[in-house]
């Protein structure tokens, strides 16, 4: 009965983050006044949820990354209706295609000009369950070179500014926005080469495996970073089955049919985009521990098999800088790709 309610509670809305005893909500998420944030996908969906907690809780300053100015116009206009103007002037917007990582480096680039301190990093922007599709830019499987590889641009290029901010005393939070989808990973990954990440195991498995290399990714640099920096926090989380664009639109690309009949009979059971927010705002303000999969509303995972695969951890972290590297040499390389640990 236990697990039935703590998967009840981990995917489905309404008031089903009552029947466990791991309460959270965002109610609880402490005061930010001093701290900066920077959240990805901030404008819409979960993100936007992300987003407007954070400035609810007075976050000093807040950059949000995102790619179409439509929807973060949209943000922005919500966000001084209902919280005034002062508060619309924390909210920082940066247009940013992740799967462009030379453009990534330069907006992580900007941020630092900007700010001396970062104590929040959410890395939440994500292509969804879709067909198959290579990044222009640089020719791989987008839901990879979008939700794995350039928020691991993006982390490792804002390290120095996250580091001084630690260094200072002060509790840094990386959060990374993975799925219990990840389960659903390609038997075969072994993230070895390039070629493996282009293949076409189809919607559902290519975005189970961006989401095991996005959990990957915060065990990686968490263990990594912990000797050095121990009160830098790195965890990733799942924020259960939420009413956003990715179950009432993106997923009628892949699944022309099936897909109206999911977002349909599924709508009356999902979580609004807040209580999707709430694993991920304990995770970046709360949790003192790292190295975890949380889910809703602060329940700890272990995740599948692979997802505690630290060898499978080293090739993808390995593969991850050298694709990187390649091809963006000119920008990467040449200035020295951030991609150590140190």
């Amino acid at each position: 009965m236990e697990a039935i309610k703590k998967t009840v509670a981990e995917n489905f809305g309404g008031r089903s983050h009552d029947l466990v005893d791991e309460k959270f909500d965002l109610n609880d998420v402490p005061d930010l006044s001093g701290k900066v944030a920077v959240v990805t996908g901030g404008s819409e969906g979960i993100g936007f949820g992300v987003t407007h907690t954070l400035l609810s809780k007075h976050i000093s300053k807040l950059f949000v990354l995102s790619l179409r100015k439509e929807v973060a116009d949209d943000a922005i206009s919500a966000i001084e209706e209902e919280f005034g103007p002062e508060t619309r002037h924390r909210f920082i917007w940066i247009q940013c295609d992740l799967s462009d990582w030379e453009q990534t480096a330069k907006v992580a680039a900007e941020i630092a000009s900007q700010t001396d301190r970062l104590d929040i990093l959410i890395n939440n922007a994500a292509r969804g369950i879709m067909s198959r599709q290579l990044a222009p830019t640089n020719g791989v499987d987008l839901h990879m070179a979008l939700n794995h590889m350039g928020h691991v641009v993006l982390t490792s290029h804002l390290l120095p500014t996250l580091k001084h901010t630690a260094d200072a005393g002060n509790t840094v939070h990386i959060v990374n926005l993975a799925s219990n989808v990840e389960a659903s990973a390609p038997k075969d990954t072994q993230f070895a080469t390039v070629e493996e990440l282009n293949h076409d195991y189809g919607p559902n498995a290519l975005y189970g495996r961006s989401k095991l290399a996005v959990l990957l990714h915060a065990k990686w640099l968490n263990a990594h970073l912990q000797p050095t920096h121990p009160n830098i926090i790195v965890n990733a989380t799942h924020p259960g089955v939420v009413d956003t664009a990715q179950t009432n639109v993106h997923i009628h690309e892949p699944y022309s049919l099936l897909g109206y009949g999911m977002s349909a009979a599924l709508k009356p059971f999902r979580k609004t985009q807040f209580q999707g927010a709430v694993s991920t705002m304990y995770a970046a303000t709360v949790a003192t521990q790292g190295g975890q999969f949380i889910a809703p509303p602060r329940i700890v995972e272990r995740g599948s098999d692979k997802a505690n695969d630290m060898q499978l951890a080293d090739r993808l972290m390995k593969l991850t800088a050298e694709v990187v590297e390649n091809k963006t040499r000119r920008e990467s390389s040449a200035k020295g790709c951030p991609f150590k640990e140190d």
